[in-house]
């Protein structure tokens, strides 16, 4: 296979880009992440990135990156970051605040969910495009009957239980949800191995639980560390 290598005099080469222009996907205003590949930036090299926006209760749906893998960094608020450990066989959740990461091996199952609103992190991938694999897809696209027959389960309860499901969710719960209300309160419980936190940006001579946008003239309040994205004033 040919190899292709980037030339760095071109006129074409890209140094900057801002993510704001390329929204991967967005579910409302304020539960959505955008993307940075090679597409984008074409000097990036063998990496690439997800900047993600959530609030409590919202989550990245279980999923695995076949071709990569991942590391998650909080920026604000906390991620709550669940990874199925394919050797052991345990489900393991792991809680990061700002400062703090997470690393996902490829291929491994997992998912991300926010304890608070306004969380901010990175989701940084060593290929130049992320590729991914969505429980929602897996679930809606394999017929009841298979699920029925394989785990000896009820076929007309599958049916019901999946009929919900008809595209790819990526975040949930989905717009529309009934069960919404609820959902906002669910939220996995961190392993006691790494349940000890710091507070919120501590060593940025911010008070423990406070955050801050970069904007001295912006309130300092947790959950409004995305504010600038939306208006230049205070």
């Amino acid at each position: 296979m040919a190899v292709s290598y980037m030339d760095f005099t071109s006129p074409s080469a890209q140094f900057a880009y801002d993510l704001r222009n390329n929204p991967a996907f967005i579910k409302d205003e304020r539960n959505y992440f955008n993307l940075l590949s090679i597409k984008q930036l074409n000097t990036l090299g063998n990496m690439s990135m997800l900047d993600t926006y959530l609030d409590k209760g919202n989550a990245i749906e279980p999923h695995y990156h076949q071709n990569a893998s991942e590391l998650v960094y909080c920026i604000s608020g906390e991620i709550i970051v669940s990874i199925i450990n394919p050797f052991t066989k345990e489900l393991r959740h792991y809680a990061i605040r700002p400062g703090q990461t997470a690393s996902v091996p490829q291929g491994w199952w997992h998912y991300d969910t926010a304890a608070v609103d306004g969380t901010h992190f990175l989701a940084i991938f060593d290929a130049p495009i992320p590729e991914i694999i969505p429980a929602s897809d897996m679930l809606r696209l394999t017929p009841a009957e298979v699920f029925a027959h394989v785990y000896c389960l009820d076929e007309a309860k599958v049916k019901e239980a999946f009929a919900p499901l008809n595209q790819t969710v990526i975040i949930g719960p989905p717009k529309g949800c009934q069960k919404a209300t609820q959902s906002a309160h669910y939220q996995p419980q961190p392993n006691p191995a790494f349940s000890a936190h710091s507070p919120y940006n501590q060593g940025y001579g911010l008070r423990p639980y406070q955050q801050s946008d970069g904007n001295p003239q912006r309130p300092q309040a947790i959950g409004n560390g995305w504010a600038h994205l939306y208006h230049n004033g205070p």
